[in-house]
């Protein structure tokens, strides 16, 4: 049985911070001050209560900034929907000239439409936010968490090559903007960029120097944040004993704060960890709990995720019909969205978890066959999106080369030669040097026998944080020459294709390319 889906849970929303109020603001108003004060201390509720009676005593841009600090908490505390309602209304009736008050809102409103599963709207409201930030003057705090929420975005798609230039342009941004005390987030989307493309042991490092930030700035919220996601890096690499006193003082935090979605996300790693040592029975406990929070957030993504847990579950019990209804939902949600890559994903596990069954119930094969090569296929072609070699070399290690295994195995299984011979052939074509990525200029050799300077005993930990961060940043995003797909091949005596029809499927299955056009001789 599979330990790991492999389904990109790490790559959660990362919160922007919030109230929005400036500090002159807060200073007109006694009582978003004391919404400022009350979040800030993690008394979420009381801080929505403070708000509320915000928006009835105020006017003006008064009242709008208490209404976009009222949707920002009620987001934070898992009602998304109600929190769109609430960033829609502020925007209807704010100008979009307010420096603050307009683009704050809209990077708001999208991350309560990414908790929602609406990455498109969240896309838009963050295109419109880093327009309306384009002026020199823009506050520099709102361009990082827009970065941010985009680098979000991104991960939440699976779009690696794209998230990893977000997450390094928000660190370098903390940095350009003066704001090192905010350098948590993006120092947490690299982790989660690094581990879910196969760099465990440097995402697990990042993880380590973003937790060093939040704690030296005192911000709980952002530390509990951490804490879990850290947590979920050690759960799903097997590391349980370092997992669980992360995963017990984040869940104290959410749980007592009211933070319904994060608390469903520390549930599901509890069920993670149970299910390891074949304590099932506690681990479809803490999945249906944290299924029934993701629910009543709306949060479909993340519902979809437990799912396939559940399914995974459901499996090892022997409860097949009940494994196949819960994939078959979670892959509704993911196609519905477009995220082919998470489909890929789920038919590869779908497969291995039929591995005990198909030598048993007559068709099984086919079907198990049916879903493990397009899916190897599609799951292949990602590293040739990835920016350097050692990130193509670790998604292929620890990605890619599980799914082929299971691909050979089950051709082998079906007695087919062919299917077997064609696999051989497309896996040993190469990629192609893409000459036109290439710099103009060669960069600049990296001294890796020279050691990083290090952080100043002086600074403060954050800087040192931020420092050691970016270092590291630097190393993970070296100089590697970029690739396309490898071409598809022609193979003698006939000069078939190689799995043509196998690379068309997984094309249309999953709305990726996963080979060039280029044909070459076997």
């Amino acid at each position: 049985m599979p330990k790991d889906d492999s389904g990109g849970d790490t790559a959660e929303q990362s919160e922007a911070p919030a109230p929005t109020a400036d500090e002159t603001m807060n200073a007109e108003s006694p009582l978003l001050r004391a919404g400022a004060e009350a979040f800030a201390r993690g008394e979420l509720r009381e801080a929505v209560r403070i708000f509320e009676r915000a928006v009835e005593a105020e006017t003006g841009d008064l009242r709008l900034c208490a209404l976009v600090d009222m949707a920002m908490v009620t987001d934070r505390l898992g009602d998304h929907a109600t929190a769109v309602e609430r960033f829609v209304e502020a925007l209807e009736e704010m100008s979009s000239d307010a420096p603050r008050g307009y683009p704050g809102a809209l990077i708001g409103l999208s991350q309560a439409l990414q908790n929602l599963g609406d990455l498109d709207g969240a896309q838009q409201a963050l295109e419109q936010a880093r327009t309306a930030l384009g002026r020199e003057d823009a506050p520099g705090d709102l361009r990082l968490a827009c970065l941010v929420s985009l680098t979000a975005v991104a991960m939440r798609r699976q779009q690696w090559w794209r998230a990893l230039d977000l997450a390094g342009e928000s660190l370098e941004a903390a940095r350009r903007f003066g704001q090192p005390e905010q350098a948590g987030q993006p120092l947490m989307n690299l982790a989660a960029v690094h581990f879910e493309t196969g760099q465990w042991e440097l995402a697990q490092d990042f993880a380590g120097q973003a937790l060093a930030a939040f704690e030296a700035v005192d911000d709980i919220a952002g530390v509990a944040e951490t804490r879990q996601r850290l947590a979920l890096m050690y759960a799903r690499t097997g590391s349980f004993d370092d997992a669980e006193p992360l995963l017990a003082a984040a869940q104290e935090y959410f749980e007592v704060a009211g933070v319904a979605h994060r608390a469903g996300i520390g549930l599901k790693v509890m069920g993670l960890i149970a299910e390891q040592r074949g304590q099932q029975e506690t681990a479809r406990s803490r999945y249906r709990e944290a299924l029934r929070r993701f629910e009543e957030s709306q949060a479909v993504i993340d519902a979809a995720d437990v799912r396939i847990r559940l399914a995974t579950s459901a499996f090892a019990s022997g409860q097949f019909e009940d494994g196949k209804s819960e994939l078959a939902a979670a892959r509704a949600v993911y196609a519905v969205r477009g995220l082919g890559l998470h489909c890929a994903q789920l038919d590869y596990w779908y497969a291995e978890l039929l591995e005990p069954l198909v030598t048993q119930v007559p068709g099984l094969l086919t079907r198990a066959v049916d879903l493990a090569i397009p899916a190897a296929l599609a799951l292949d072609a990602v590293r040739y999106e990835l920016p350097d070699g050692a990130q193509r070399d670790s998604w292929h290690r620890r990605i890619v080369n599980p799914a082929l295994r299971l691909a050979f195995r089950y051709s082998y299984l079906a007695g087919d030669a062919r299917l077997v011979a064609d696999l051989i052939e497309n896996h040993c074509a190469g990629a192609i040097l893409d000459i036109s990525k290439l710099p103009a200029e060669p960069p600049a050799p990296l001294d890796l026998l020279q050691p990083f300077e290090p952080p100043s005993e002086s600074a403060a930990a954050v800087q040192d944080a931020l420092q050691l961060g970016t270092a590291l940043a630097a190393v993970a995003t070296g100089a590697g020459l970029p690739v396309s797909p490898p071409p598809r091949v022609s193979v003698p005596p006939d000069g078939h294709i190689a799995l043509s029809a196998w690379l068309d499927a997984a094309e249309q299955r999953y709305g990726r390319r996963v080979r060039s056009e280029r044909v070459i001789p076997a």
